[in-house]
């Protein structure tokens, strides 16, 4: 997973857009020199963590969400093994209000058909596969290619079988009326990340908040089309601009009919308006976030139903395949799709490494490609994540690396050494030493 170290300092970060200040002091009246004042102060770290792997960094918890954690100080996240492991990800707190929301629907443990629309960097469809139930499928999608790729490895590495990573444009949902749960955190104006990203201030406009505004309405119809009837919409951005937010749902509600869901953050940080809550740097330990949650009217049975994990070629198929209809799946598996098992390489079939995170996908491929489990110490592991090969005798056939007991990739013996199989993309960079 992609995290490195940010030294975080306000001389670095450009000027607040004037433009800016002026829209939150009017919205914000008394409250807005606390807001503008906590924007010139460095954010907290946080992380979330799998409930299926065990491992990672303690800390205080989030209030609304079980399994998040705030850390004291920012770590170097990039040379953790177990982040690579997929034991946890690094994710602003406020984001973690999903669990909420998916509380407000009566989600959580649910066998649901999943769609998270616009879903790179992944953070939100890895918690949303931990939220939901053992027969769910997830299906996580990012039209732009280059951060498909980064949303791809960050689901695989969390290692559920239940996600489907597809590459398509929102219309193509919008004409398959079959999820349960539809997530759209829309891409925005990122006023809520002023802390942490240099570029969100210095693109800051008011003709980017109209851009994103009909982007995101375009999204809205796409989405709300790819719901079933009964089915919920949870729509979020981070941004504070009425025009993306609460004004956004607002036009929404203008033109279709849905009941919105009250979401119950258990806690007294997040300021609730009348669609959603808001979160504020100044109000609570998160930064800029709107979400609200809308039910479709209407009601049919969802077919998903906890099955076993199948292998079909080379993808493993999720516990609830059986249950989508026809239409999506051929739609998944012609934009990638299902978890992969295994990949053709000169000399044969190897397994692929997205199976290494994935104990379902272990199991399956154990009988078929059998391999060799190695568990390394965290100098072997990190040794292993640069990329280098792992001295050992009688290394033969293919292996296993684990750390803690957790997958990490794969490696092909080679008499005296395991040769590393690590994809390049996913190698850490940093010297020995982690600097």
């Amino acid at each position: 997973m992609r995290h490195a170290r940010k030294a975080w300092d306000v001389r670095a970060m450009p000027p607040l857009p004037s433009g800016l200040i002026d829209r939150l002091s009017a919205t914000w009246g008394n409250e807005a020199p606390a807001l503008l004042a906590a924007l010139d102060r460095p954010p907290s770290t946080s992380i979330r963590l799998n409930p299926r792997k065990p491992g990672g960094p303690t800390g205080e918890p989030v209030p609304w969400c079980t399994m998040g954690r705030y850390l004291d100080e920012r770590p170097l996240f990039t040379v953790d093994p177990l982040l690579h492991a997929g034991a946890y990800y690094v994710q602003e707190a406020g984001s973690m209000l999903i669990e909420r929301a998916m509380a407000a629907a009566g989600l959580i443990g649910a066998d649901a058909l999943t769609l998270d629309l616009c879903a790179a960097p992944g953070g939100k469809s890895t918690h949303l596969l931990s939220l939901l139930g053992p027969g769910a499928v997830v299906v996580c999608n990012e039209v732009d290619g280059r951060r498909q790729a980064v949303l791809q490895e960050n689901v695989w590495k969390w290692g559920s079988p239940n996600a489907c990573v597809t590459r398509l444009p929102a219309e193509a949902f919008g004409t398959l009326p079959h999820f349960d749960l539809v997530l759209l955190d829309a891409p925005c104006s990122g006023e809520g990340l002023m802390r942490r990203e240099p570029m969100a201030r210095a693109q800051w406009s008011l003709e980017l908040v109209r851009q994103c505004s009909a982007v995101q309405a375009g999204l809205l119809h796409h989405a709300w089309g790819a719901l079933r009837p009964g089915g919920v919409l949870i729509y979020s951005t981070c941004t504070w601009a009425d025009e993306e937010d609460e004004g956004q749902l607002h036009r929404f509600l203008q033109q279709h009919e849905a009941e919105v869901l009250p979401i119950d953050p258990l806690d007294g940080g997040p300021v609730r308006g009348e669609l959603g809550l808001t979160c504020m740097p100044h109000r609570c330990r998160a930064e800029g976030f709107f979400i609200a949650a809308m039910r479709k009217p209407g009601r049919t049975t969802s077919s998903a139903a906890a099955d076993a994990c199948t292998a079909d070629g080379h993808h493993l198929r999720p516990p609830g395949w059986a249950a989508v209809p026809a239409a999506l799946r051929t739609a998944i598996d012609r934009s990638g799709g299902a978890l992969p098992l295994t990949m053709e390489v000169p000399g044969g079939t190897a397994p692929h490494p997205a199976a290494a995170c994935c104990p379902e996908a272990v199991d399956l491929l154990r009988p078929v490609l059998p391999f060799t489990t190695v568990d390394l110490d965290r100098e072997g592991a990190l040794a292993f994540l640069r990329g280098e090969a792992i001295a050992t005798p009688g290394a033969r056939g293919h292996a296993l690396m684990c750390h803690a007991g957790l997958g990490l990739g794969w490696a092909k013996g080679a008499g005296n050494r395991w040769n590393n199989r690590h994809p390049s993309g996913w190698r850490i960079r940093t010297r020995r030493n982690g600097v």
